[in-house]
């Protein structure tokens, strides 16, 4: 990738309170870790259109094989990726399995990352 002048400072020059407060509030190495891991999992389009799905609704396996147009044997293996890493969660309804997003931050990510997308089609 080629470098550009204005991806580097032009005088070397070091601001130490700054990387002393910033240094303070930065995730430690588990924490990272931990987030690193959140974004692989939702570096996926297929997990990313299920969550967009579930984004709008709670849903069963059904619906959401008939939304992708997939296999419920692949929307069951995405879905049990996404509940492993509890960005998903389930529950029993009768002989249905409903999908719904974990919690909140979820459903921050999801919308503010759909905001951010449809933004820079602009």
């Amino acid at each position: 990738m080629q470098e550009h002048e204005h991806d580097r400072c032009e005088e070397q020059c070091i601001h130490p309170e700054v990387i002393e407060s910033v240094r303070r509030e930065m995730l430690g190495a588990v924490p990272a870790d931990e987030l690193a891991q959140l974004f692989k999992v939702l570096g996926d389009n297929t997990r990313i259109r299920i969550l967009d799905a579930l984004f709008r609704s709670e849903l069963c396996v059904c619906d959401l094989t008939a939304l992708l147009g997939m296999n419920q044997s692949a929307v069951s293996h995405q879905l049990r990726v996404l509940r492993d890493a509890r960005i998903v969660k389930s529950k029993k309804q009768g002989k249905n399995v409903l999908y719904s997003l974990d919690d909140d931050h979820i459903s921050e990510l999801v919308r503010m990352g759909s905001e951010h997308v449809r933004e820079l089609r602009r």
